[in-house]
């Protein structure tokens, strides 16, 4: 099971066990990258839990204007992740004219990456770059863990050579995961209290948009302007060679 069981915590996998020609045991590598949605729902359990699984960083793609507890999160014990490295990488600037006006209407569909890359590509790079100089395992997460923390993870995972149906998959389970489930947002969500049928139409119609990114991984990575040494440093995060 690819699904991990944090305390407090929802929409959380490890990026390993998915299947890949470029790693000698044909999947990629548990308890080296988790994707997952804020982390101040994690309770002092769901550290521990997030500990034993090996996490040794955290990623944060978020703003900075987007972080901090809620009034509904769980209370923590000072230093609950005491040990563990916080990075702020944030793949979006909502003072950019550009993005509000092509993303923010975008913002809970894949519809949006591209966009993403091609405006703010400095930013993108800048937290591939964090993964790829983080301790492993990594938590890359967002608010919800399906948009910002989707496009990532297709990156990593189309570089990683996973199969471009598993990516899409990636991406579904997300989205089921966070059905009803509210978070924080620049922009209101659009699958807040959608129904199931609603949901698999959703899905249906942007996994063409995943499908594509996995297979021209490479050519997204040209427009972010990655350099070699990082896409193979992100690549044997996730494989065995």
């Amino acid at each position: 099971m690819r699904e991990l069981q944090w305390d407090g915590g929802v929409n959380i996998r490890d990026l390993g066990g998915l299947r890949t020609p470029l790693s000698v045991t044909g999947e990629t590598v548990r308890c080296r990258v988790a994707r997952g949605p804020r982390r101040e729902r994690l309770t002092d359990s769901g550290w521990n839990d997030a500990r034993q699984w090996g996490l040794a960083t955290v990623v944060d793609l978020r703003c900075a204007h987007e972080t901090g507890s809620r009034d509904t999160d769980p209370s923590v014990r000072d230093g609950s992740h005491n040990g563990v490295s916080i990075v702020s990488a944030p793949t979006e600037d909502h003072d950019n004219a550009e993005f509000r006006r092509v993303c923010f209407p975008l913002l809970d569909s894949p519809e949006y990456w591209a966009h993403n890359w091609r405006i703010l590509p400095g930013l993108v790079r800048s937290a591939l770059v964090a993964i790829a100089d983080a301790r492993p395992g990594v938590l890359v997460h967002c608010s919800a863990g399906r948009d910002r923390t989707g496009m990532i993870t297709a990156l990593l995972l189309g570089n990683a050579g996973v199969a471009p149906e598993d990516v899409v998959d990636d991406y579904a389970q997300s989205v089921h995961a966070m059905a009803g489930v509210p978070h924080q947002s620049p922009t209101g969500d659009r699958q807040y209290g959608w129904s199931s049928a609603q949901r698999e139409e959703w899905i249906d119609d942007v996994s063409p948009i995943v499908h594509d990114v996995a297979i021209h991984t490479s050519d997204a990575l040209d427009v972010i302007g990655l350099e070699t040494a990082y896409r193979q440093r992100l690549r044997d995060l996730l494989t065995v060679r």
